[in-house]
């Protein structure tokens, strides 16, 4: 009774948040999956043990785990949730090992993994094969990050960062690319227009959850919340449960 009460409430009202907290879906960044050793930025990691315990918790609170390809469940499942990886880091294997791990005949992990296309088999970035692996496994979805993560707001090659990138990417998968996150989330309106003949999403670096309210371009403006090596499980719970 009081949870339909405050769905009334939302319908009717322009209520703060949290009272409308239901409606938000988080749309979760992450990059390295591995122990930080002193090369690269340190906020970009997550320990594996870090995202496991975070992974858990989404399980045992009753998440649901999704990927864009089946975007209309937002409105179907509960209480649902986008993990996104960036860059397509050869350590993201880490994640296919703990979403193996912690499966469940309830809960099905999946994520999203963006890759930079003219990246992929450098040392230190998922090959072709791996990518293909992840893709047949059921559990990612291989998304684009550009071919070589520009600034789009700096360039004009649009057909090869977007066009090509989503090419590359679908011949190498075999399955469709969709989704765009725009490096350094920098994005403005020409950007916008340019993602919407290649692609049905774009995302940003905005930090807040998603809240559907059938904006101009809001499916090209998807927020997501920054998850970082200092993150605890506690501040975790804090982002997913309230944003």
């Amino acid at each position: 009774m009081k949870k339909t009460l405050i769905l009334l409430a939302c319908l009717f009202f322009v209520l703060p948040f949290p009272f409308c907290a239901q409606n938000q879906v988080p749309i979760l960044i992450y990059h390295s999956i591995g122990e930080f050793t002193g090369q690269g930025a340190k906020e970009l990691f997550v320990t594996p043990e870090n995202f496991e315990k975070q992974m858990v918790y989404l399980r045992d609170h009753g998440f649901t785990l999704l990927t864009f390809e089946n975007w209309d469940r937002i409105h179907e499942v509960d209480k649902p949730i986008f993990i996104t990886l960036d860059d397509g880091y050869k350590n993201n294997l880490r994640v296919a090992a703990i979403f193996d791990k912690i499966r469940t005949e309830q809960f099905n992990p999946k994520a999203t993994i963006f890759v930079i296309s003219d990246f992929i088999g450098r040392t230190n970035r998922l090959s072709a094969n791996e990518i293909r692996d992840l893709a047949n496994s059921g559990s990612f979805s291989i998304q684009s990050h550009t071919a070589t993560h520009p600034d789009l707001t700096k360039t004009t090659n649009f057909e090869k960062e977007l066009k090509g990138a989503k090419e590359r990417i679908q011949e190498m998968t075999g399955k469709p690319v969709i989704a765009l996150a725009y490096p350094f989330g920098s994005v403005n309106n020409q950007i916008i227009n340019e993602t919407k003949k290649y692609y049905k999403f774009g995302l940003t670096t905005t930090p807040s959850p998603y809240l559907p309210q059938g904006g101009k371009d809001e499916l090209y403006l998807l927020p997501r919340i920054y998850i970082k090596y200092s993150t605890t499980l506690d501040g975790f719970i804090k982002l997913v449960e309230s944003g």
